[in-house]
């Protein structure tokens, strides 16, 4: 230590505790979270009849891609499209592979006919967003190509809320 100052490695142990606090804290308010999220989906869903098919693919998929968003249009707004595309695309791949690998170990999960749409859904954004990046050499998503994305969205919303599940 020099003077008040603390040497540069008691700094970096405060903010390793620190960080690892937070960490932990995030971590365990993120699980109370996540049930707190479950629960009110499953109560939504019961009081005003909807299935709970469509909430889970709605207000359940929504709130819990709320962090990827902001975190995306965060790294985009300072011109970090590599974190943003990164972010989307790793979560994606965790969640298809990691949490439901982990889910099907805990309990098999079943899938219903009506789940072909859904998992078709995902096949088919995925080669629009590779086809879309890397046609014509240019590997960069246009401002309208992101609009098409957002449209297509809402269709798919449109679509699963009157289609029978």
């Amino acid at each position: 230590q020099q003077g008040n100052i603390p040497a540069k490695e008691d700094r970096n142990d405060v903010s390793a505790l620190r960080i690892t606090f937070f960490l932990l804290g995030g971590l365990l308010l993120l699980n109370i979270g996540a049930k707190w999220v479950v629960a009110g989906a499953v109560k939504i869903a019961e009081l005003y009849g909807v299935d709970k098919r469509i909430i889970g693919l709605t207000i359940v998929a929504a709130g819990t891609s709320l962090p990827e968003l902001a975190t995306s249009m965060a790294a985009a707004v300072k011109k970090r499209p590599d974190i943003a595309v990164g972010n989307i695309i790793g979560s994606n791949i965790f969640n298809i592979l990691f949490i439901l690998g982990i889910s099907s170990i805990i309990r098999p999960l079943e899938f219903l006919p009506v789940n072909f749409f859904d998992l078709t859904v995902v096949i088919v954004s995925s080669a629009l967003i590779f086809i879309t990046m890397f046609s014509g050499g240019k590997r960069t998503l246009d401002r309208w190509e992101g609009l098409c994305f957002v449209v297509l969205y809402i269709t798919y919303l449109w679509f699963i809320t009157r289609s029978p599940g």
